[in-house]
């Protein structure tokens, strides 16, 4: 072989290792500094907060010293137990430490997994699983370790390169023409558009092995499913690509070749109920999490609303900065406020997700794993819940089978026009009902009955889940445990959500455009049939403004005809909410400022 071929690394893997030898000196300790023993208490150190300065560390400039004051910096404000965690980390990266170093990382993983786990952002749960790889107490640990840290290495490397592409992280390249049948040392390409098992595979079997060792299987099975609902990565790309070649093929009329893989997105799974949430005793603490922009008035409302009907905690999240609101919600013993501004966003060790969606799925699931709830639902601030028969909640989460993780409760849209009372009226689907959707046609004259259910807000309804499940994702209308969507959830009549989407004409045309741009009612590219944007781009094409407000009359005025079908096929229910009543009583004199 000639001394003159071309190498990517001048000077071989002699200079490749002395590089990354040179890295890996063992930290220096000044007198009287020392890593923490291996007896240390685990509980006290959850209870004490790092300061960015760490006075505790003087004037040190060893090593271990300034190696411990970037720790504290990066963890300031938060448990000495997650500094502790990087410096052992940082010291099992060095060719030789403490000898306790090692059996005290293992130590910390048996006992404070959970901890960890919510706590740490997915960076140091990679550099975790690393650190297994090379110090892990048996063979699974060190070959599972291994093969994760191999994986997100690669990850970095061929996802950086990517962002000099013309496309972003979570677009899929487009279908065309390869330049070259093969990839570099004489391999086959990947078959996208094919029945290739490579990616299912490798992560099946991180997933199998990874759960034959208590100590590691937590760390594995949340890293992966991390990674298969990351929606900027290869795998949701090339998920993406392979769903629009079979959609190619079945419309030039050829057979799409069946699929190794379920899509995580179509898996179902039956979520164990968490010890000591099974009986009809864990109904007695419900709270709500929402993430919320809307006026403070709107705020109030939803807040006193769900206060007044018994809530134990709401976990209310303010998408925008909104003073007022928050000034008066975090008086309340009950309420925990967030403001989601950028020094939030920066605490969590993520930039600020471009979606109101992903944001709301993030927050729900961070106030999941940290709420002292019994039963926490993700509710929006134009939704209210609507038990049967104004009965108390406790009731409504009593009747959910003890072997169910959860609820759904279905969707009823407000109308306009109020009820009998002059309170809110709200309309079901024609499922919700018991009906065939031929109904719909004998209650919306035209346009109305090519709507799901007849709504213009969502049908998908809302859910209450046990709280304890480890691992859980909570979504919008759905939640996925071990990367499958929750299947033992209840669907339960005479009681709903009561979504106030539409409520008024100057409400429905304010959130038009942003609803057809970004918002409910942008099109999907892989659904076929006619849907709510279509429909509108059609009434305004044809009818402009007043075919527009024609349109939101039919399937949302209320008005005596609409009211008098609906209710002949009990899909009309009128549920007063005393908002402004609530307001008062929850909030006091302050909040009579805002029922102008």
């Amino acid at each position: 072989m000639s001394e003159q071929r071309k190498t990517t690394y001048p000077g071989g893997f002699p200079a490749i290792l002395a590089q990354m030898e040179g890295r890996r000196d063992p930290f220096t300790y000044h007198e009287g500094e020392a890593l923490a023993p291996l007896e240390t208490d685990f509980a006290a150190l959850k209870q004490q907060y790092m300061l960015a300065e760490a006075p505790e560390m003087g004037d040190s400039r060893s090593g271990y010293a300034r190696k411990y004051r970037a720790l504290a910096e990066e963890f300031a404000g938060r448990s000495a137990l997650l500094h502790l965690h990087g410096l052992l980390i940082a010291h099992l990266r060095r060719r030789a430490q403490p000898s306790h170093t090692a059996a005290l990382f293992q130590r910390l993983w048996v006992e404070e997994a959970d901890y960890l786990m919510d706590y740490l952002d997915a960076r140091w749960l990679v550099s975790a699983a690393t650190t297994f790889g090379d110090h892990g107490a048996n063979e699974v640990q060190r070959s599972v370790g291994h093969a994760l840290s191999v994986l997100f290495g690669m990850m970095k490397l061929y996802e950086t390169e990517r962002l000099f592409a013309a496309v972003t992280p979570d677009q899929p390249h487009p279908w065309r023409k390869r330049s070259s049948p093969t990839l570099a040392m004489e391999m086959d390409a990947f078959a996208v558009g094919g029945a290739g098992g490579l990616d299912v595979n490798m992560l099946g079997r991180l997933w199998q092995q990874g759960s034959e060792d208590p100590v590691i299987a937590p760390l594995v099975q949340r890293l992966l499913t991390l990674l298969v609902d990351d929606d900027k990565t290869v795998f949701r790309r090339l998920h993406i690509m392979r769903a629009r070649k079979a959609k190619q093929r079945q419309e030039a009329g050829k057979e799409a070749k069946p699929q190794r893989a379920v899509p995580a997105d179509r898996r179902k799974v039956i979520a164990p109920v968490p010890e000591g949430r099974s009986g009809q005793n864990d109904t007695r603490r419900w709270g709500i999490v929402s993430l919320i922009k809307a006026a403070p008035r709107d705020v109030l409302a939803f807040a006193a609303y769900h206060l007044d009907l018994g809530a134990h905690h709401l976990h209310i999240y303010l998408d925008d900065p909104n003073p007022e609101a928050a000034e008066i919600l975090q008086r309340h013993p009950k309420v925990t406020v967030v403001t989601c501004d950028d020094s939030y966003w920066n605490a969590q060790k993520k930039p600020r997700m471009k979606t109101h969606r992903m944001r709301q799925v993030w927050v729900a699931t961070q106030a999941y794993n940290s709420t002292d709830c019994d039963w926490l639902g993700h509710v929006d601030v134009d939704e209210f819940l609507l038990p049967e028969g104004g009965k108390p909640i406790e009731e409504m989460l009593a009747e959910v089978p003890e072997d169910h993780l959860g609820l759904m409760l279905q969707s009823a849209d407000q109308l306009e026009a109020p009820g009998p009372d002059g309170g809110e009226a709200f309309k079901l689907t024609h499922l919700a009902a018991g009906h065939k959707r031929e109904v719909l046609g004998r209650i919306y004259s035209t346009l109305g009955s090519h709507l799901p259910g007849g709504f213009i807000g969502h049908i998908s309804g809302k859910l209450f889940l046990r709280t304890g499940l480890d691992g859980l994702r909570f979504g919008i209308h759905a939640c996925h445990w071990q990367a499958a969507q929750v299947e033992n959830i209840t669907n339960m009549t005479g009681s709903y959500i009561g979504h106030a989407h539409a409520a008024s004409w100057p409400q429905f045309r304010k959130m038009l455009e942003f609803r057809l741009t970004r918002g409910s009612y942008q099109r999907a590219e892989d659904n076929d049939r006619l849907q709510l944007g279509d429909v509108i781009d059609l009434v305004l094409e044809e009818g402009g403004e007043d075919g527009l407000r024609d349109f939101y009359n039919e399937v949302n005025g209320g008005g005596p005809e609409q009211r008098a079908a609906l209710a002949r096929y009990n899909m009309l229910i009128d549920y007063p909410l005393h908002l402004p009543e609530r307001m008062v009583r929850i909030f006091g004199n302050e909040a009579k400022v805002y029922l102008g």
